[in-house]
C-alpha cells in the first residue's frame, strides 16, 4: 500500500491530481462503499480541460477543476478477478463453461424443441425448469455411459506451441 503523499493520479497535462476527500455511501441494500476523490490543484490555462471536465455544472468552466471519484476496494477486486480469469485455470474453466452452458441452451432449444413455457406463474415454471434440467442431465448421462466417458468432467487446456 503507498503512503498518502505517494496517493495520486496524473493528468493529461502532467498535473497532479491529490486526494480531496473520502466519501461513504449506503446503498438501498445496506451496502457502505467508500470513495476517493482526487482533485486537481489547478486547471487554469489548460488545453484539455474542455475534453476532460464534465460538462454539467452551474459553475463556469473557468472555475472548475478536475475530479475523479474512485473506490480503491473496488479496484483492488477488480485487479484480483482478472488475475484469476487469465490463469491457465480460469482460461480452462472459461472454455469450459463456454462449452458446457451454452450448448445446454442450444441443446434444450433444438433437440427436445423447447421454445416456450406450458404453464403460468413462478412456481410452475420453476417446476417446469427443474423438470428440463433433469431431462437434460438424463440425456448427458446416457450419452456418456454410451461413449464410455463417465470418469471425465472438463476437458483440457490446450498450450499453443
Amino acid at each position: 500500500m503507498r503512503m498518502k503523499e505517494d496517493d495520486y493520479y496524473i493528468c493529461e497535462n502532467n498535473k497532479k491530481l491529490r486526494i480531496n476527500k473520502i466519501i461513504k455511501r449506503k446503498s438501498k441494500t445496506g451496502y457502505i462503499s467508500e470513495k476517493t476523490v482526487y482533485t486537481s490543484e489547478n486547471c487554469k490555462n489548460c488545453t484539455y480541460k474542455s475534453n476532460c471536465i464534465k460538462r454539467y455544472s452551474k459553475k463556469p468552466l473557468e472555475e472548475r477543476v478536475k475530479n475523479i471519484e474512485t473506490s480503491k476496494l473496488f479496484n483492488n477486486l477488480r485487479k484480483e478477478n482478472l488475475e484469476r480469469i487469465i490463469s491457465d485455470e480460469g482460461c480452462m474453466l472459461r472454455m469450459n463453461r463456454s462449452i458446457q452452458a451454452e450448448g445446454s441452451f442450444a441443446q434444450i432449444k433444438q433437440d427436445m424443441g423447447f421454445r416456450r413455457y406450458l404453464s403460468k406463474g413462478n412456481d410452475n415454471v420453476l417446476s417446469e425448469s427443474v423438470l428440463l434440467a433433469m431431462t437434460h442431465n438424463i440425456n448427458k448421462l446416457h450419452n456418456k455411459i454410451q461413449s464410455n466417458r463417465t470418469g471425465t468432467h472438463l476437458f483440457g487446456l490446450k498450450k499453443e506451441a
